[in-house]
């Protein structure tokens, strides 16, 4: 049985979905649920799985574990044809020897789709993706961008269920991927289809993403809104990959509701002190805070913060991001709007409301 394109479902369920190659755990017990019209990120680094994830919803690889449902029929059992999604791949998978129109018609022929509705349904999408005047070239007379544009239109042109994207920007230069971001949200926002949207990349899952699936070796992690991710990752790990390179050890010296101060091991076993809300852990208890460069500044001459010296410093553009090391060895990382000396001495402090502590 064939699932029907452009489904009105409601929810698509995905209960322990797990996929092993021989005694690796690829995906290990993957449970999601994604609203019909969301725009939903799965994100993490290399090797986390999320591509094995997406390829699973699409029936590109069999699942070793687990169910795939649209609200109350099961569809992982089906073909992957049969399954009715779209499906934009990192490599545009565009066929060389058809024009524009032609590739993005492609989908409809193999359907059976009569002439006329045919030509409408391109003709749409074409417009959609602003591709009119290029309509009647071949992929390679067009820019990488173009092509990415081709393949979404192709992918949407059959209407369906759900628009799958694994790392569609990732071949393209830092400029293109910034239009094409803006092009896929408004493609989103007009189409409301459901799309699942594959990235390594935390600012492209930030600006697209209604909810965001942070995985790591084959689970999830976290699942939440952009906001709850960047100023709420659940544990150290999420907050590593969200940008929270700083991870300093220390102990609770003081606590006044949500807000603590972390002791910090200094020169000679003297402490110095930071600030930070408490995700966990309680008064004496060991702990990290966790806190993004950009949040760690150098303090004038006389306040009070840590200490460190200068290792290493970069260029920004509108300031610096500086490397620096604490009296017991820890490496911190720092924004300055100045630069600053390899060997200088600074006093550091965080922003308190932009840090966070986690147990140790």
């Amino acid at each position: 049985m064939m699932l029907q394109t452009g489904q009105n479902f409601r929810t698509l369920h995905i209960e322990g979905m797990a996929r092993t190659f021989g005694d690796f755990k690829a995906l290990n017990g993957i449970t999601l649920d994604i609203q019909r019209g969301e725009f939903v990120a799965l994100l993490g680094p290399s090797g986390c799985g999320k591509s094995t994830a997406l390829n699973c919803i699409a029936g590109l690889l069999p699942m070793t574990g687990g169910t795939i449902r649209l609200d109350d029929q099961r569809i992982d059992l089906l073909k992957t044809e049969d399954r009715g999604f779209g499906m934009v791949f990192q490599n545009y998978a565009l066929f060389p020897h058809m024009t524009v129109r032609d590739n993005i018609g492609f989908g409809l022929r193999m359907r059976g789709v009569p002439g006329a509705e045919l030509n409408r349904r391109v003709q749409a999408a074409v417009a959609l993706v602003r591709m009119q005047e290029q309509a009647h070239k071949l992929p390679g007379q067009l820019s990488g961008g173009q092509q990415q544009r081709v393949a979404i239109a192709r992918a949407i042109a059959i209407e369906p269920s759900l628009v799958l994207m694994d790392e569609p920007l990732s071949n393209l230069d830092a400029k293109l991927r910034l239009e094409m971001r803006q092009e896929i949200r408004r493609i989103h926002m007009q189409q409301h289809a459901t799309t699942v949207y594959v990235t390594h990349d935390q600012e492209e899952a930030l600006s697209l993403a209604d909810r965001i699936v942070v995985m790591r070796d084959g689970q999830v992690q976290q699942v939440g809104s952009p906001s709850d991710l960047y100023d709420l990752p659940v544990d150290l790990a999420v907050a590593d990959f969200m940008g929270f390179r700083n991870r300093l050890t220390g102990r609770v010296q003081m606590q006044q509701g949500q807000r603590v101060t972390v002791a910090v091991s200094g020169a000679g076993g003297a402490t110095e002190s930071l600030m930070g809300r408490a995700r966990h852990g309680g008064l004496g208890d060991r702990v990290v805070l966790a806190v993004r460069p950009d949040d760690l500044t150098v303090q004038p001459q006389g306040l009070p913060g840590i200490s460190a010296v200068v290792e290493m410093t970069e260029y920004r553009g509108r300031g610096f991001q500086a490397t620096g090391k604490t009296a017991d060895g820890q490496t911190v990382y720092f924004s300055v709007d100045h630069a600053v000396r390899i060997g200088e001495p600074v006093t550091l402090a965080s922003n308190p409301d932009r840090a966070l502590v986690y147990p140790a």
